[in-house]
């Protein structure tokens, strides 16, 4: 698989966990049924999770070369390249972004598993 098929396969990850962000936002009221905003637990959670993915994916080397690492000259392309440069900017410290997106990950999957099961509750914060 090419570095644009692994790119695009990130990015589409990305994508559905920022959804999941976005539906943890609205609580269900249990006297109206309608869903009201709010934050909980979850919702920090699942958030950290889609950062630190995000930083990780966004600063991969495959996404580098999708940005502009292709390019003899990036200096004729301005947009490409602020986004090569903020890329390598997250490349600096890929690793970190590896080792943290990757507790967050199991993080997050226990806690929504735990939450599932009813084992624990998400607690709403606002």
């Amino acid at each position: 698989m090419t570095a644009i098929g692994w790119a695009q396969i990130g990015l589409f990850f990305l994508v559905v966990l920022a959804h999941d962000v976005w539906k943890a936002l609205w609580f269900p009221d249990p006297a109206t049924g309608r869903a009201s905003f709010g934050i909980g637990v979850g919702t920090l959670v699942l958030t950290t999770n889609v950062v630190l993915l995000g930083g990780y994916t966004l600063g991969c080397h495959s996404m580098r070369h999708v940005i502009g690492g292709y390019l003899d000259r990036l200096s004729g392309h301005p947009i490409r390249k602020r986004a090569y440069d903020c890329s390598s900017c997250l490349n600096r410290a890929h690793m970190r972004w590896a080792w943290c997106s990757l507790f967050s990950v199991g993080l997050a999957d226990l806690y929504v598993r735990l939450c599932s099961m009813g084992v624990i509750h998400d607690w709403r914060i606002l």
